[in-house]
């Protein structure tokens, strides 16, 4: 239980640093401060969701897009976020592809470093 809580910070820890280093990066995109974690949450959920499924579509059709699961599940994942809240907002379509792969990108980096500054070792003392 302990694992799958830190595996969640982690993963909500390392969509926020996404979602921030695109909205500093690209000008066409703004993030309000006051929905900024129902942003990360909705991202989260939605990302969550989507890569699994877009994994098994894609499967089954033996689709070569396979390889990037992720990035297109990022990049709806930001159209719900969008949709869904009012925190978050992308214009123009450059913006939209651009987002989808710094918010990829980033939170890809994020989720590979964030383990190594005090997550993992706090798991190996607690093991549960």
């Amino acid at each position: 239980m302990i694992r799958f809580l830190v595996r969640t910070l982690v993963m909500l820890l390392a969509n926020a640093i996404g979602l921030i280093v695109a909205a500093v990066v690209l000008e066409g995109m703004t993030l309000d401060v006051s929905g900024f974690l129902i942003d990360v949450v909705i991202f989260t959920v939605a990302f969550g969701l989507m890569t699994p499924f877009m994994a098994n579509q894609l499967r089954k059709r033996q689709s070569s897009a396979l390889g990037g699961v992720a990035l297109i599940a990022t990049l709806i994942a930001l159209l719900i976020t969008d949709v869904i809240s009012d925190g978050m907002t992308i214009t123009g379509l450059t913006n939209w592809v651009l987002a989808a792969v710094i918010v990829w990108a980033a939170s890809l980096l994020a989720a590979f470093i964030l383990p190594f500054l005090g997550l993992k070792k706090y798991l190996q003392e607690n093991p549960r």
